[in-house]
Formats: structure tokens, C-alpha cells, sequence
């Protein structure tokens, strides 16, 4: 009986000697400062899509034609639009809309990628082969470019415009994500527990998904951060463009389409306010990205 006390005890000790969190922030922030801002932001994000009803009083959809062109102010903090609806409101709900197609579309993107350049690197040869090669002609095109092409493609089987732009997201950040995992998974491929499972008859499926996915994990977390930030640029630039989110929705790109030519010397806040928002949205999550890579890049940690 002695024993179960014994081991109480120690995680009772560990428990005790962890550092509270406020020492850990403290810490992070020492350690990776534009990491820890970049996260902040992410977090701010997240804080007013989630709560956006009670951050804001005026509905994001609701026109309001006596209000229109409304500069900053007491009653209107950042103004209100050319149908004059609040643009902080709106702005918090945009925050919504850019994270939900941002995380929808990073990790299906990312974990097909992953999944996809792993089987490349396990099987070789000729499929290996065949299958950069296809990548190769998917990396051919810019994002946006393929995205446009995609929403041509899909725009009259797919009614839901957020699900169009979902799937106009995902499909480029495959090859991206399968190139750099596949890299990684090639290391891997060559280890001896990889021998072990194939001699043990282990099925391809189970030596991919148990054995290799989780050993290149650190790449596509980074992946995942990175395309985040990738998605809600191109989800503001498809809606900018008229082929993404449409209206009433409350979104970035559509807000900057809407004040940008028409109302940019008489009403600039229309524009200006969904621009920052996006610049500050995409600069936090390269930011928190690049310092995920710092701390889970071996040789970036030895340094």
C-alpha cells in the first residue's frame, strides 16, 4: 500500500515546484517577445469572435440609412459604414468569419498535406514520382491565382459563398504542406523502428498514421499557424474581389471593398478600420508562427 502513497506524494512535489503562470508568461515573453505579441493578438482575435454578442449593441447586418457615413466618435467608436451599420461591430463579427474560414481551411488544408507527403515519402519510387510532379503543377500557380480558378470552378455547384471560399483555401495549402512534410518524412523512413513495423507485418496505413505522422508533428503545427494567416489574406482579397464572402456577412475583405474607392476621401474610416484589422490579424499569427518554429526546431533551440 505503500507505494500508490509514494506516488501521490511526487506529483503532489511536482505540482508544487511548477512555476505559477504568471512566471511562465513572464518567461515567454523574456524568451520570444514578437512571439508572445503575435499571440496576444491571436488571442484578442479569439476573444471577440467568440464573444462578439456581447462585445457588441448594434446588430453587424442591420441597415441603417440615417446613420450613414457617421465619423468616429462617442456614439460610434470607429464610425459607421455607407449603410450605416457600425464598423466596430462589424469588425468583431469579421473576426468570426476570418477565423472560421481561416482554422477550417489551415488544418484541412494542413492535415491532407500531411497526411499525403508522409504516404509520398513511405512509398517512393514511382508513385513518389508521380505524385511531386502533380504537386509541382499545383505550386505552378500563385495562391490567389488558384483560389480565383477554383471559385470559377466551384462557384455554381457550391451555394454556401463561406464554403466556397473554404474549399477554394484548402486545395492550394495541400502541396504546400506535403512538400515540407514530405521532406521530414523522408528522414524518417529510413529508421529502424520503420524496418521493425514492416517485418512485424504491419499494414502501410497503420506504419503511416501510428509510426510517421506523429514523428513529423513539429513541422505541420508550424504549417498549421502559418496557413492560418495565409487564409484569412486570401479570404479578405477573394471578398475584396467580389468572389468570396458576400453580403450582408460581416467580413474584413468585403468592408475594405466597400469603402475603398467610392468612399476614400469622404468617409476614409470605412476602409481604413477592416484594413488594420486584417494587417494586425495576419502579422500576429506570422508572428506567434515563427517563434512555434523557433521552439520546435531542434537546431533553431540549440542556438
Amino acid at each position: 500500500m505503500a507505494a500508490p502513497d509514494i506516488q501521490i506524494d511526487s506529483r503532489l512535489e511536482d505540482l508544487a515546484e511548477r512555476p505559477p503562470l504568471g512566471v511562465i508568461a513572464a518567461d515567454l515573453v523574456r524568451r520570444q517577445p514578437l512571439g508572445a505579441a503575435g499571440l496576444f493578438i491571436v488571442l484578442v482575435m479569439i476573444f471577440m469572435a467568440v464573444f462578439a454578442d456581447f462585445l457588441t449593441s448594434y446588430d453587424p447586418e442591420l441597415n441603417a440609412f440615417e446613420d450613414m457615413h457617421i465619423a468616429p466618435g462617442a456614439e460610434h467608436y470607429l464610425g459607421t459604414d455607407q449603410f450605416g451599420r457600425d464598423i466596430l461591430s462589424r469588425i468583431i463579427y469579421g473576426a468570426q468569419t476570418a477565423l472560421i474560414i481561416g482554422f477550417v481551411a489551415a488544418f484541412i488544408g494542413a492535415t491532407l498535406g500531411l497526411v499525403l507527403g508522409v504516404s509520398s515519402a513511405y512509398f517512393g519510387g514511382r508513385f513518389d514520382l508521380i505524385f511531386q510532379r502533380v504537386m509541382d503543377v499545383f505550386m505552378a500557380f500563385p495562391l490567389i491565382i488558384l483560389a480565383l480558378a477554383l471559385v470559377a470552378i466551384f462557384g455554381q455547384k457550391v451555394e454556401n459563398d463561406v464554403l466556397l471560399v473554404i474549399i477554394a483555401i484548402t486545395i492550394p495549402f495541400v502541396p504546400n504542406c506535403a512538400r515540407v512534410v514530405r521532406s521530414s518524412a523522408l528522414a524518417i523512413r529510413e529508421m529502424p523502428y520503420i524496418d521493425a513495423a514492416r517485418a512485424l507485418g504491419y499494414s502501410h496505413a497503420r506504419i503511416i498514421l501510428c509510426h510517421m505522422v506523429p514523428n513529423v508533428m513539429a513541422p505541420y503545427l508550424i504549417m498549421v499557424t502559418a496557413f492560418v494567416g495565409q487564409a484569412i489574406l486570401l479570404e479578405a482579397s477573394l471578398s475584396y474581389l467580389g468572389l468570396g464572402v458576400q453580403e450582408p456577412t460581416a467580413a474584413w475583405g468585403l468592408m475594405l471593398q466597400g469603402g475603398a474607392e467610392e468612399y476614400a476621401e469622404s468617409a476614409p474610416w470605412i476602409a481604413v478600420f477592416p484594413g488594420l484589422a486584417i494587417t494586425f490579424a495576419v502579422f500576429g499569427f506570422n508572428l506567434f508562427g515563427d517563434a512555434l518554429r523557433d521552439v520546435l526546431d531542434p537546431k533553431l533551440r540549440r542556438r
